[in-house]
């Protein structure tokens, strides 16, 4: 009993540990963002909340457009979520219900070799094809390059596979179409896999610096992780840190939200991939 209480005790605190440890770059850039310039660069530093949290708030607002590239993140995320997982639904159902065409075995691992290409890799020749569509510095070049998902394709087709045979059969007898088995049945029954793929996909998005900074010129079709760049790019000497700490935690809003919202449905994602 003894020698439990002290196991339970000892995991207890490395949890707790490990928590501080990670959270304490978010605590610390809180603080910062309502400090003062001069509080910034005391030493040593100062760990209590500052008197300029709207100054700074406000500035960091003013000074990046901080609203329209808020927008411009969350409208790239959630499409790029909602494609990824209507593209992907389609394209498990069909490898999994449409056994006899040819050459789906041959798609399907092509489809997963996709996914050992990340962007980066072909990012000039997807440049150049974007060029030559003329979408350069449009919403079509920072959503349709990223439809394409080999990790939604494989969860669903696996889930799919799950699903009875005599259900599909029942649903043929009853002269539900295809698409309507699709719609009626299988997407109620990726509810949970619909829910954790958009969390980890608009996540994805809005975390992308690389490709928005190549593919966009002008100012209001940036994204909120290149104002954050722009922010630190616009100080001539000393950095006010404060303001730059006060767009940071901006940024962070969004995600940290849906994330609470979602988390439940991403616990269960998990939870289903394991017990299968």
């Amino acid at each position: 009993m003894n020698r439990n209480r002290f196991f339970h005790f000892l995991v207890h605190l490395v949890l707790i540990t490990s928590i501080v440890i990670i959270a304490f770059p978010v605590f610390y850039a809180f603080i910062v963002s309502t400090q003062s310039f001069q509080d910034v660069f005391v030493y040593p530093p100062k760990f209590t909340p500052g008197t300029d949290t709207i100054q700074n708030y406000v500035a960091a607002w003013k000074t990046v457009k901080m609203g329209r590239l808020l927008f411009n993140s969350a409208f790239i995320s959630v499409a790029v979520a909602v494609g990824k997982i209507a593209l992907s639904l389609m394209a498990a159902f069909a490898f999994t219900y449409f056994g006899d065409f040819r050459g789906k075995g041959l798609f399907f691992v092509i489809i997963l070799i996709t996914h050992m290409l990340p962007l980066p890799i072909r990012i000039v020749p997807t440049f150049e094809l974007m060029r030559n569509f003329h979408w350069v510095d449009t919403y079509y070049a920072l959503t349709i390059p990223f439809f394409a998902s080999a990790t939604g394709v494989l969860l669903f087709r696996q889930l799919f596979l799950t699903v009875p045979g005599s259900l599909c059969d029942a649903a043929r007898v009853d002269g539900i179409t295809p698409m309507g088995f699709l719609m009626r049945i299988l997407v109620p029954l990726s509810k949970t896999n619909i829910s954790a793929l958009f969390l980890i996909e608009f996540l994805y998005m809005w975390n992308q610096y690389l490709w928005p900074l190549v593919i966009t010129n002008r100012d209001e079709m940036r994204v909120v992780q290149i104002g954050i760049k722009m922010l630190l790019a616009g100080q001539a000497q000393a950095a006010d840190w404060n303001i730059i700490m006060a767009g940071t935690i901006l940024a962070m809003l969004p995600p940290l939200i849906i994330l609470f919202v979602m988390q439940s449905s991403l616990v269960k994602g998990f939870s289903m991939q394991e017990e299968k």
